[in-house]
């Protein structure tokens, strides 16, 4: 389904972003290790993850709309040059009983050559069980594909599959408890901006969360500026957010992620607003 370059970029890369749909119609967006799985053949892509997290999983089961962003370059396997940005959007399922079978002669073997030989022995095999045997192997059935030339999302892009919505998806209701800070959003502004890689993501008129990278432009106490190249959707809108940065192997890493309330008076101009705190969760306005 995909080019050459694009699957270079699917195999390639250490770590992408996830988003997946909450009840009340956002988003949240986390990093995960995608370890390069995808079948061009069967039009799929995947990542593993733990039974530890089963919210996610119970938000998958309900709502399988999820969305793939391949983001960075870093300590991954491909073509370094490469400097695609790829959003992967599909369906997602999966089997919550882990087949050990699996986990041991496929999904070990393949994240050795991302994430380099797992520690073994009695006190990692227990510390570690979470990672090493309680992974779910998420499935995505492709339904599009959108690359961008560049990292930073400049320049038109290659969709591959269904056609992206014509229309920008309608502003939703303001939260009931409004869409004022929650936490200290200048502190939450100035940590995202310091770290490399900063996605928000936010769900799109067919159902299918977007994931795009933004800069921090300024931080106050009403909320955080950001811009986008890529542009955002006018209106207000639920949209989730995570900054982070990661080692080779993913040894060691620094995360934020937020929730929040995003509005957008210009395309490229926008502004979050801290809200929840659920590991610096926020929510996002201009």
């Amino acid at each position: 389904m995909w080019p050459d370059e694009v699957d270079d970029v699917l195999g390639g890369d250490l770590t992408c972003a996830i988003a997946y749909v909450t009840p009340a119609g956002g988003a949240v967006v986390t990093a995960v290790a995608p370890i390069g799985l995808r079948d061009r053949e069967a039009n799929t892509v995947g990542f593993t993850t733990s039974l530890g997290f089963g919210r996610k999983l119970d938000r998958l089961r309900t709502e399988p709309r999820i969305a793939m962003a391949y983001h960075a370059r870093e300590h991954g396997v491909g073509d370094g040059a490469n400097r695609r940005y790829v959003l992967v959007q599909g369906r997602a399922s999966f089997d919550a009983d882990p087949d050990p079978d699996y986990l041991e002669n496929e999904i070990g073997p393949r994240s050795v050559r991302y994430m380099g030989e797992p520690r073994r022995g009695f006190f990692w095999d227990r510390w570690l069980q979470a990672y090493y045997a309680d992974r779910v192997l998420v499935t995505v059935a492709v339904e599009r594909i959108v690359a961008w030339p560049d990292l930073q999302t400049e320049g038109a892009p290659l969709v591959v599959g269904s056609e992206r919505p014509a229309e920008p998806p309608k502003p939703q209701p303001a939260p009931k408890k409004g869409t004022g800070p929650r936490v200290d959003a200048a502190r939450a502004g100035t940590r995202a901006g310091e770290l490399p890689h900063r996605l928000i993501a936010y769900v799109d008129a067919d159902g299918y969360p977007v994931i795009l990278p933004f800069a921090v432009t300024g931080a106050d106490s009403g909320g955080v500026s950001i811009t986008s190249a890529a542009g955002l959707p006018p209106g207000g809108r639920r949209a989730g957010v995570v900054a982070h940065r990661y080692n080779p192997k993913l040894i060691g890493l620094e995360t934020r992620q937020h929730t929040g309330w995003l509005e957008a008076w210009l395309e490229t101009v926008q502004r979050t607003r801290g809200r929840r705190d659920v590991s610096a969760h926020a929510d996002a306005r201009s």
